[in-house]
């Protein structure tokens, strides 16, 4: 996809990208240049670790939006399919 930025420099993703990637409104994204390339992804939410009976989990600082099942199971595939290579 080709899109352009305007005269203040900002950068408009197209909406699939956003979609695919999990990018919302007012979300942190990590912006870098690397071998002449622009990288752009979301940034890593900071999170504490908690044990909850036997567990222990991660737990996200209030007001994160939970994680859509969606993107839970298209994590757990590409965990699983990494794991298997």
């Amino acid at each position: 996809m080709t899109t352009t930025i305007d005269a203040s420099g900002r950068l408009v993703v197209p909406k699939e990208i956003r979609r695919q990637a999990g990018i919302r409104p007012n979300s942190r994204l990590e912006v870098r240049f690397r071998d002449g390339r622009i990288e752009i992804e979301p940034a890593p939410v900071p999170v504490r670790l908690e044990r909850k009976g036997r567990l222990v989990v991660a737990v996200a600082p209030k007001g994160t939006e939970a994680l859509s099942d969606d993107i839970v199971e298209r994590t757990r595939r590409n965990l699983r399919h990494s794991r298997s290579s």
